[in-house]
């Protein structure tokens, strides 16, 4: 089998498939056996099944770093990092848009595993798109740095804001353009209604059409949240590495997690408030790294691992220093 020697965006073929694979078997095994059934999910099932993911992750990278080379591996584990920690602020509007739309606990799992299959599609695309920007005009590598650190410091000066759910765009078309159902109906993201549900049954206005449900608004309200922060996390770990490989599957391997991690984060991310200023330093030093490299050290490469150790350092410094600062908060019940 000569083609899984071929290369396809700097990897071989057999790479992209074995991960591949393991996506499907991951989701396959969470959804089809551990998820089968729609349920609540406890914080200490969420936190079981987050080392679990950890684990495959690091296992992955651990792969990575044997066939690809210690640098390879070590910008992996980088933007694993920091997908990861950027994921944390995307808990929290996903859990605001679960609020908003009253969808039910034992039916976000579903639909979070929905989103992330999306997710994995829409970031292979966005990323496919960066990769061939660069390739063919390295000054977008600038474009991107320059937006990180923009970021970063509008982070560090005026914080977040939280999205307005209620006039999001595609919420106003979806409710314009098509039915949309006042309440849920259990798991489905469709379902039929009478066409006017004031008709008499069998009369010609009582026939049934197909309408959206709330729950279906509110997947649809998370993807478009997740390109939000994918404008931020792509270019982020393309300033790491250009190695589409890498930055792909550092992506994807964090945000499979996401769904696990979610129940528990979700009922305590209000204690992650100064997080929020450890990621701005995060973007802003990722950012410069790459005018420091280009411009000062006449294009010699900041070694991966001191890129690792910063981010580390960074991020574990937010996250104690938000625990410290908010110990005693009662955690919150999505």
């Amino acid at each position: 089998m000569e083609f899984l020697s071929t290369y396809w965006m700097g990897t071989s073929l057999w790479f992209w498939f074995a991960f591949i694979a393991i996506v499907i078997a991951l989701t396959a095994f969470d959804l089809g056996v551990l998820h089968k059934d729609d349920k609540e999910m406890g914080i200490g099932e969420s936190l079981k099944l987050s080392v679990f993911y950890i684990g495959i992750a690091m296992i992955f990278g651990g792969w990575i770093w044997v066939q690809k080379g210690p640098a390879a591996g070590m910008e992996y584990y980088t933007g694993y990092f920091i997908e990861k920690a950027l994921s944390i602020d995307n808990v929290f509007v996903i859990s605001m848009i679960f609020s908003f739309f009253a969808v039910e606990r034992k039916y976000q799992y579903r639909a979070l595993l929905w989103g992330i299959l999306a997710v994995i599609v829409l970031r292979g695309i966005m990323i496919a798109g960066g990769a061939a920007m660069i390739e063919s005009a390295y000054w977008v590598m600038y474009l991107f740095a320059a937006f990180l650190i923009f970021t970063g410091l509008k982070m560090l000066v005026t914080g977040e804001s939280e999205p307005d759910v209620g006039n999001n765009a595609a919420v106003r078309w979806i409710s314009t353009h098509m039915r949309v159902t006042k309440e849920h109906h259990a798991e489905h993201f469709f379902v039929k209604v009478p066409a006017n549900p004031e008709a008499p049954v069998g009369a010609r206005g009582s026939r049934l059409v197909w309408a959206a449900t709330p729950l279906f608004l509110a997947l649809v309200v998370i993807n478009l949240a997740d390109l939000v922060f994918a404008v931020d996390s792509v270019p982020a770990i393309f300033t790491i590495t250009r190695d589409t490989f890498i930055v792909y599957t550092s992506n994807i391997m964090a945000i499979l997690g996401l769904r696990a991690l979610y129940f528990a984060l979700a009922a305590m991310v209000h204690r992650f408030h100064y997080l929020q200023y450890a990621l701005a330093l995060v973007l802003v030093f990722i950012g410069g790294k790459i005018f420091v490299s280009d411009f000062l050290l006449s294009g010699a490469k900041i070694p991966p691992v001191f890129s690792l150790g910063v981010t580390v350092a960074l991020i574990a410094g937010g996250v104690i220093w938000s625990l410290v600062m908010t110990r005693g908060e009662k955690a919150k019940r999505i």
